[in-house]
């Protein structure tokens, strides 16, 4: 069948933003061409931003323009979003998709306010199934979403609208939640990439809990980098939300240089063959990239998976949405009434018991993961038909849940990424699990990814195309020389605080390399000159946590400066006090350590 499209010309944020740029007159334009050419019958969409709206997010911007603001300032300046309508924005109503639950916010949600004073602008909130209660797209009284690919097909929820109007292009990014999966099964029907950030690093301030201990609010996107660009905006600590977490910038920002991706050793389809064949398929492209995928008995995981919905877990959302329950019974979903009233048979006994149940597979989990870069997982096992998911709905949907519903319990970061089609021309996507924090290593890896797998974005004809490397957040970019190389004798004191290999490159030509006499192990010393040459280095990236203690072994007459590379770029890196170079060798002629290390012993 042909796609769920109705997109005209797709773009990226940063073609967003370069559209944006010319006049605030301009936005005018190109937002009542943008708001007209929605679709005010597509069940994706739960509100629409009024003309006030509009003109009053773009009058913002033209106030910061006036105060001698540019839209270089502002990483997001005139970009379109939509939000799932469980998250509040002051001018829209928040309705969770129940109508009689329904409220107008005073106050944006953390997530949304920063975004917004980025520059972006809301066009609207999307569909959901009700309380974010789901997996399917179809519990919601707006309409179901259907899969954009295929009609007949659920598009995934609960994030169903968010995923949808990303993928055919409406908006370059939105925003969804994720308790169980929700975040990141939609992601994978429609083929876009699906962020579940570590719990805790994006404020739930302003968003209807499903269950709090596990709520995150996730990014929908075509590309990771425009999603860790929006995530990286929208994250940080918050004082006013309970279980906001600050970033501890202890872990990698990258994976192995030859990653090791765990497995389920027997992935479970419940009998799809085309989905079992498509995720070979994403494992076969995987070695092909120099990734080792070590089978792993998923158990543990698959017994934490089940707790979420089949044991006391189900009473958190009894609680979040237990007032609506009991004043507007009729206004719930069947379904949804159902799960939500299922909680009240378990007692504070069940629900600590459960906790204990938890934190023992968690640690299992987490301890089977340190061995490894991510866990790689179907995103989903299989899909279905509208029609079956109204004669199945409790049972598919937990089919749905079996990579999804144990991640946020165990505490782990997850990205969500397109992956091999199945033969029948849907989508069937991968997800990359790792511990928590570990999102930076998530996303370098998922650029790879979909920089390899070159397919179009969504159900457009767009293919992301790779921005250039850059440094993560909340990490240090250090320039090594000597005994800290890849294979010398230090290189552990890298290695052992999570810090990764980047490139090899050089200094620009200002440098003298000499070896210092009496160190053990030997070591070289760089000092700036103007007559020196471009000297070989390598780069790593050091968690910002871990770099105290990496400066702290640095002995005398070593220390860390600033140093300027051959292509400008200014990093930190390892330099040596003048008074060593008195009774040192100079090497400089030979490039680098390595080269002089292997010559010297050659000779």
């Amino acid at each position: 069948m042909k796609p769920f499209t109705d997109s005209p010309e797709v773009m990226t944020i940063k073609e967003w933003k370069q559209c944006c740029s010319h006049s605030v007159d301009a936005i005018r334009d190109i937002y009542r061409r943008l708001i007209k050419g929605l679709d005010k019958h597509d069940p994706a969409w739960i509100s629409y931003a009024s003309d006030e709206l509009i003109t009053a997010q773009i009058n913002q911007l033209a106030e910061w323009q006036a105060a001698g603001k540019t839209p270089q300032d502002f990483p997001l300046w005139g970009v379109p979003f939509a939000v799932k309508d469980n998250i509040d924005v002051a001018g829209f109503e928040t309705t969770a998709a129940c109508p009689a639950f329904g409220y107008q916010p005073k106050d944006d949600a953390t997530v949304v306010a920063k975004l917004k004073a980025a520059g972006a602008i809301v066009v609207g909130k999307t569909n959901l199934d009700q309380f974010a209660t789901g997996l399917v797209g179809t519990r919601s009284p707006y309409g179901a979403v259907p899969n954009t690919f295929d009609a007949r097909y659920v598009s995934g929820g609960s994030s169903s609208g968010s995923a949808s109007v990303v993928a055919r292009g409406l908006v370059p990014f939105a925003l969804g939640t994720d308790t169980a999966g929700s975040g990141r099964v939609p992601a994978g029907f429609n083929n876009i990439v699906g962020l579940k950030p570590t719990k805790g690093w994006l404020s739930a301030k302003g968003v209807v809990p499903a269950c709090r201990l596990n709520d995150t609010v996730s990014v929908f996107a075509l590309s990771v980098d425009d999603a860790a660009l929006v995530a990286g905006i929208a994250g940080g600590f918050d004082a006013e939300d309970a279980y906001s977490r600050r970033n501890p910038f202890t872990a990698p920002a990258r994976f192995s240089h030859r990653p090791r991706l765990a497995v389920p050793e027997h992935p479970e389809f419940f009998g799809d063959e085309l989905s079992k064949t498509a995720f070979a398929k994403s494992l076969a492209r995987l070695n092909a990239l120099g990734v080792e995928c070590v089978p792993i008995d998923f158990t543990p995981f698959r017994q934490l998976a089940e707790q979420l919905y089949a044991g006391a877990w189900v009473a958190e959302r009894t609680v979040a949405v237990g007032d609506t329950l009991a004043r507007f019974p009729d206004a719930m979903d069947p379904t949804v009434r159902g799960i939500v009233e299922g909680g009240k048979r378990f007692s504070a006994c069940d629900a600590w018991q459960a906790e204990y149940t938890r934190a023992a597979l968690a640690r299992e989990i987490n301890d089977i993961l340190a061995g490894f870069d991510a866990l790689v997982v179907p995103t989903s096992p299989t899909i279905r038909t509208l029609d079956e998911m109204a004669q199945e709905p409790v049972r598919y949907n937990s089919q749905f849940g079996t990579y999804t519903n144990f991640t946020n319990l165990a505490d782990l970061s997850a990205l969500a990424l397109p992956g091999d089609f199945r033969s029948d021309g849907l989508p069937a996507g991968i997800t990359l699990i790792a511990p928590a924090w570990h999102d930076a290593a998530l996303a370098d890896f998922g650029r790879r990814w979909q920089q390899a797998l070159g397919l179009p974005a969504g159900a457009t004809s767009t293919i992301p195309s790779a921005g250039p490397a850059v440094a993560p957040q909340g990490f240090v970019r250090l320039a090594v020389v000597g005994a800290h190389l890849r294979g010398q004798p230090l290189n552990h004191q890298l290695t052992t605080r999570n810090a990764v290999f980047v490139e090899e490159t050089t200094t620009d030509a200002r440098y003298q390399l000499f070896a210092l006499a009496n160190t053990t192990p030997p070591k070289p010393g760089l000092a700036r000159s103007e007559q020196g040459q471009p000297i070989a280095v390598e780069l790593w990236d050091v968690p910002l946590a871990r770099f105290g203690e990496l400066v702290a072994e640095v002995p005398a007459p070593l220390g860390i400066g600033s140093l300027r590379l051959c292509d400008g770029r200014e990093v930190k890196g390892f330099i040596c006090e003048p008074y060593a170079l008195v009774d040192a060798t100079d090497i400089t002629q030979w490039g680098g350590w390595k080269a002089w290390l292997a010559r010297h012993h050659s000779a």
